[in-house]
């Protein structure tokens, strides 16, 4: 693969870093009260466009055909929603006698209350070729569980740390993530062979808006003088969710690999992928909202702008592997599978 390819393939992790160099030059910009409005164009139009965008991009006709799998779906979402940001809260009680930045430690928390991401565990399944079917129902019934659950568990164990009433959070979640959610849905069935015909970029337009949302919360941390981020702090943070990372996509493949588990090879790649990838995209609008106003946002929302490449990376780089896994666990079974030719006398 070129280098311009390669480019090409991951402009949006370019943009990141690019977003963030430009708030570091010119943070007065993006900052609340700026010239961009953010408190307006970011709070309610952006946030709103990503969630109408995942309304319409979101193929709920596609999910009957995985509905019935419920043990697979079970773990997926227990795992990801309960047993993820609980681990995390118990890992990070012995990290915190540590010297590592308290806000990015609490941004690994915020990583492990996210819900799966709608793409990236989808395109790693089809990749192996597992359980597709599965991986698309779990990553979007875990997003609409996510509009619900997530601020909740940031509320558990973080707390709301703006000065915005819980009341109005999730008045503002509803208007702004489900409310879009749902007109996006509408419209979808109304211009359904419209989308199917013409294939919109869903996928590139929220990461557009996403990199603007980026880019006021940096510019909001550069224009505070108080804010300091040690670049020590950040090496052990990028260390810590690698291993955890790899740690989880292990835990994941024991689980599901039992002899009394009852999951196919097929399904173990989807519950992998979908048990251990969180979400960018809903992710750092509901960091956004849940955290209005408060200062060290950028901080905390740094470990999920780790995690996010980080769970492509590590994916990319094992699906050789798990392909080959998946495909001679399957010959194995299948020959286990094939009656024993008689034994002529």
């Amino acid at each position: 693969m070129g280098l311009l390819e390669r480019l090409r393939k991951e402009w949006f992790i370019l943009g990141i870093v690019l977003v963030i160099a430009v708030a570091r030059l010119e943070p007065a910009v993006g900052v609340k009260g700026g010239p961009l409005k953010p408190e307006i164009t970011i709070t309610y139009i952006a946030v709103s466009a990503i969630f109408f965008n995942s309304g319409l991009s979101l193929k709920t006709e596609e999910l009957t055909s995985a509905l019935m799998h419920v043990k697979l779906h079970l773990f997926v979402q227990i795992f990801t929603l309960v047993f993820f940001p609980t681990a995390i809260w118990l890992f990070l009680q012995l990290l915190s006698i540590t010297p590592i930045n308290e806000w990015l430690l609490k941004g690994l928390q915020t990583v492990g209350c996210m819900p799966p991401p709608v793409s990236s565990a989808v395109i790693l399944t089809k990749a192996v070729g597992g359980n597709e079917a599965a991986a698309i129902f779990n990553s979007a019934f875990g997003s609409f569980l996510g509009i619900v659950i997530t601020p909740l568990l940031l509320l558990l164990f973080l707390g709301s740390s703006s000065s915005v009433p819980f009341t109005s959070i999730f008045s503002q979640l509803f208007m702004t993530v489900v409310v879009p959610l749902i007109i996006g849905q509408i419209v979808r069935r109304y211009i359904k062979d419209w989308l199917e015909r013409k294939k919109p970029p869903f996928g590139t337009i929220s990461s557009c808006v996403l990199l603007m949302i980026i880019y006021t919360t940096f510019c909001d941390t550069f224009a505070n003088p108080n804010i300091d981020l040690d670049k020590f702090s950040l090496i052990v943070i990028v260390f810590i969710i690698f291993s955890l990372q790899m740690s989880f996509m292990f835990l994941t493949f024991l689980f599901s690999t039992r002899n009394n588990s009852s999951f196919t090879p097929a399904d173990t790649v989807a519950i992998v992928f979908c048990s251990t990838h969180k979400s960018l995209t809903l992710g750092i609008p509901m960091l956004k909202i849940v955290f209005a106003g408060y200062e060290h946002l950028s901080l905390i929302s740094v470990p999920l702008l780790i995690y996010h490449p980080a769970q492509i990376l590590l994916g990319s780089l094992l699906v050789p592997t798990i392909k080959s896994w998946m495909v001679s666990r399957q010959k194995a079974q299948k020959l286990t599978r094939q009656p024993k030719a008689p034994v002529k006398v």
